[in-house]
C-alpha cells in the first residue's frame, strides 16, 4: 500500500483549520487540477486525485479525527472506505461533486465562460496609456497641456457598425442570435455538463458582418488622431497619473470608449533636486562667510531669496528655508528648500590671497583638533 502523504501538506492548511478552511483550500486546488481544465494531463490527474483524498478524510469530522489520532493507519479499510493512495478518479470525481452540490461549478472550471456570454454585445474600449514629461517649474505652478493621441475611433462611413453602408449586420447562424454556444460534456458516473460559452463565430455579438465596410474591414473602428487638453495640478511626481475619462480607444459594436491614463514624467533640474515635496539645492560660500556668518542669496523655484549663514557653519550642513519647495499635491502649503552648503575654496589663490590664508593659518596653529576628535567650537 503506497505511503500516504500528509493530508494537511497536500491541502496546504494548517492541523486546526477550520471545515471551512478545509473546503476553500479544496475548492481552489480542485478547481486547478480538474481533468476538465487539463486534459491529457496525467501529472493533473494525479494531483486531482490527491487533493480529493485528502479532503475526503479532513471535510469529515469522524475520519479527521481518527487520521489526527493515528496517521493513515487510522483511516486503512473501513474507516475512510478506501486504503491511502487507492483513490481513483471516479473516487475523486464524487468527492469534487459531493463537494459543491447545489453550487455552480461552471465558472470555476472553465475559466469564466458563461460571464463572458452574459457580457456580450458592445464592449467598453480599451484605456490608453501615454507619457506626459515636465519641468520641476511646471509641476510646482500646475499647467495646463494639449496632447495630440492616436486612438480607434468609430468609423465615419459605416457608423461604427462594420456593415457596409446599405447594409446592416445579420443574425449569427451557429448561435442564433444569442452570442453563445452549448457543449455538453461527457462527466461518465455523473451524466452529463453543459459548457456555455462565447460564439466564436460572432464573437458573442450574435450578429455577423456579410458584406463588410471597405473603410474599416469591418472592424468598425479606425485610427484617428485628436488633441486632448489635460489639466495638471501642482505638486505631481513621476508615477502619479491622471485619467482623462473617455479619451481612450472606442469600444467595438458601439461600446464606450475607454480612459487615456497620462503617466506623469518629471525630468531632471539643473539646479535643485527634488526629495518629495523638498528640494535640495548647493550652496557655496567663502570661507570668511562660514566662519563668520552673513547672508547669501540663492534661487528658488518662485525666484531669489536670502538665506542667513551662522557662524561657524561647516561644510555639508543643510539649512532650511521653509515653503521654498514643491506644493504639496492635494495638499495644504509647500515642502522646503534645502540648502547644503559647500566651502568654496579658490583653486589658482593670488598672491594676496595666499598671504592671507597663510597668515591664517599661523593664528589657526594649536587649534585645528586632531583626526577622529570632536571638533570644539
Amino acid at each position: 500500500m503506497p505511503q500516504a502523504p500528509d493530508y494537511y501538506d497536500v491541502l496546504g492548511v494548517a492541523r486546526e483549520a477550520s471545515p471551512d478552511d478545509i473546503k476553500k483550500a479544496y475548492r481552489d486546488l480542485a478547481f486547478k487540477y480538474h481533468p476538465d481544465k487539463n486534459p491529457n494531463d496525467t501529472g493533473a490527474e494525479e494531483k486531482f486525485k490527491e487533493v480529493s483524498e485528502a479532503y475526503e478524510v479532513l471535510s469529515d469530522p469522524d475520519k479527521r479525527r481518527q487520521y489526527d489520532q493515528f496517521g493513515a493507519a487510522g483511516i486503512g479499510g473501513g474507516a475512510a472506505g478506501f486504503a491511502p493512495g487507492d483513490f481513483d478518479l471516479n473516487d475523486a470525481l464524487r468527492s469534487f461533486m459531493g463537494a459543491f452540490e447545489g453550487e455552480s461549478i461552471f465558472e470555476g472550471l472553465f475559466g469564466g465562460g458563461a460571464a463572458r456570454a452574459r457580457r456580450a454585445g458592445p464592449q467598453r474600449g480599451a484605456d490608453l496609456r501615454i507619457q506626459l514629461k515636465l519641468t520641476l517649474e511646471e509641476i510646482a505652478a500646475g499647467a495646463k497641456k494639449k496632447l495630440r493621441v492616436t486612438r480607434l475611433v468609430a468609423c465615419a462611413e459605416c457608423g461604427g457598425s462594420g456593415a457596409k453602408p446599405g447594409t446592416e449586420p445579420s443574425q449569427c447562424p451557429d448561435c442564433h442570435g444569442t452570442g453563445q454556444v452549448r457543449i455538453q460534456r461527457n462527466m461518465g458516473l455523473f451524466g452529463t455538463m453543459l459548457n456555455v460559452s462565447s460564439c466564436p463565430r460572432c464573437g458573442g455579438t450574435g450578429r455577423v458582418i456579410e458584406d463588410p465596410c471597405s473603410e474599416c474591414k469591418g472592424q468598425g473602428l479606425v485610427r484617428g488622431t485628436e488633441v486632448v487638453e489635460v489639466d495638471v495640478p501642482p505638486g505631481v511626481a513621476t508615477g502619479n497619473y491622471i485619467p482623462v475619462r473617455g479619451a481612450g480607444n472606442a469600444g467595438p459594436r458601439g461600446g464606450p470608449p475607454g480612459d487615456l491614463v497620462v503617466m506623469i514624467v518629471e525630468e531632471p533640474h539643473p539646479t535643485f533636486e527634488r526629495h518629495g515635496d523638498d528640494l535640495l539645492i548647493e550652496v557655496p560660500i567663502s570661507i570668511d562667510v562660514a566662519a563668520l556668518g552673513g547672508q547669501v542669496e540663492v534661487p528658488t523655484l518662485g525666484g531669489k531669496a536670502r538665506l542667513k549663514i551662522p557662524p561657524g557653519t561647516t561644510a555639508g550642513k543643510v539649512l532650511r528655508l521653509r515653503g521654498k519647495g514643491v506644493p504639496r499635491l492635494r495638499g495644504r502649503g509647500a515642502g522646503d528648500e534645502l540648502a547644503r552648503i559647500a566651502i568654496w575654496i579658490p583653486r589658482r589663490p593670488s598672491g594676496r590671497e595666499r598671504e592671507l590664508l597663510k597668515e591664517l593659518g599661523k593664528l589657526a596653529e594649536g587649534r585645528v583638533p586632531e583626526p577622529g576628535k570632536p571638533q570644539r567650537r
